[in-house]
């Protein structure tokens, strides 16, 4: 059963607590390193709000760790699976915003949703029998 959100963000804030001392940054250095406030990066750490993905991104920048493994302690992405997978990609471009991000997304699952629709199992080729996986 997935956790309820607070607890997920406790779980988030504590991770980012337990970096930073790893780490040995302090609070106000941290929020210096990423570029948010003394009192929200406190806030986030004690559970109390819930940072946007680009929030987090400044703070893994900080901590010198990767996006993708705030996104994945947030649960915004599941833990890799080793496979290609295009929407995390999107998501640790640290040159996009948030909301081109969630553009990109749409667009990228709206493409994927309709190839696998249209494909036709024997042969792997699309609607008009071009191939689907191949450019």
């Amino acid at each position: 059963m997935p956790k309820q959100l607070p607890d997920r963000w406790h779980d988030v804030g504590a991770f980012i607590r337990e970096q930073r001392s790893t780490a040995r940054l302090s609070l106000r250095r941290l929020s210096e390193l990423a570029g948010i406030s003394n009192p929200y990066l406190s806030q986030i750490e004690r559970g109390l709000r819930r940072p946007s993905a680009e929030i987090l991104q400044q703070i893994a920048r900080g901590l010198r760790i990767s996006a993708e493994t705030l996104y994945v302690q947030a649960g915004i992405l599941e833990p890799g699976t080793g496979e290609a997978d295009m929407s995390r990609e999107i998501l640790a471009d640290p040159f996009l915003t948030h909301d081109q991000k969630q553009a990109l997304i749409r667009i990228y699952l709206s493409f994927r949703h309709e190839n696998e629709a249209g494909r036709d199992d024997d042969t792997g080729t699309g609607p008009a029998g071009d191939t689907v996986a191949g450019i």
